[in-house]
C-alpha cells in the first residue's frame, strides 16, 4: 500500500496559486512602467486582479480592469496584441521552465459586488430585515423552577 494517498483539489494548488501572484506581480510592474508602446495601453491605468494558472503552468489567465472602466474592450483587444511581448517579458522577470500562454478577461467582480450592494439596500430586503426585528423575543423561561 502507498503511503502517499491522492485526494481530489477542487481549487487550485498552493503552486498555481504562488506562480499566479508571482505574474500578477510581473505584469502589474510591466504596466506601472508604462513599457508598452501601445497609445491605449500606455495611457490608461490597468489593474491586474487575479492570474489563474492550469495545473501544469502552461496556460495564464489575468483577470484586468482599466481604471473608470473605459474602453475595457479595447484595452482587452490590445492586450490581446501585445501579448507575445508580455509573455516574453514575463519570462525575464519571473523565473520559470516555461513561460505561460497569456490570456486576459475583464475583471467584473467590482461590478457585481455594485449590484449585490444594490440588492442589500433595497427596500425590499430592508422591509424583509424589518419585519425580523418586530418579532416578539421567545419567552425566557428558567429550568427547575415553578410558575404559579
Amino acid at each position: 500500500m502507498s503511503r502517499h494517498i491522492r485526494q481530489k483539489v477542487d481549487g487550485p494548488s498552493q503552486r498555481q496559486l504562488r506562480v499566479g501572484e508571482e505574474l500578477r506581480r510581473a505584469l502589474a510592474a510591466i504596466f506601472e512602467r508604462r513599457e508598452l508602446r501601445d497609445p491605449l495601453l500606455s495611457t490608461v491605468p490597468i489593474t491586474v486582479t487575479e492570474a489563474r494558472l492550469t495545473p501544469d503552468l502552461r496556460h495564464a489567465t489575468f483577470f484586468v480592469t482599466p481604471l473608470g472602466g473605459r474602453s475595457a474592450d479595447d484595452i482587452i483587444a490590445a492586450l490581446v496584441r501585445a501579448r507575445a511581448y508580455l509573455r516574453h517579458r514575463l519570462a525575464e522577470l519571473v523565473n520559470l521552465k516555461f513561460a505561460p500562454n497569456l490570456s486576459f478577461r475583464l475583471d467584473t467582480s467590482f461590478e457585481e459586488a455594485g449590484r449585490i450592494a444594490n440588492l442589500l439596500h433595497s427596500p425590499a430586503v430592508a422591509r424583509d430585515l424589518g419585519d425580523d426585528d418586530e418579532a416578539p423575543p421567545p419567552a425566557a423561561s428558567t429550568p427547575g423552577k415553578d410558575t404559579e
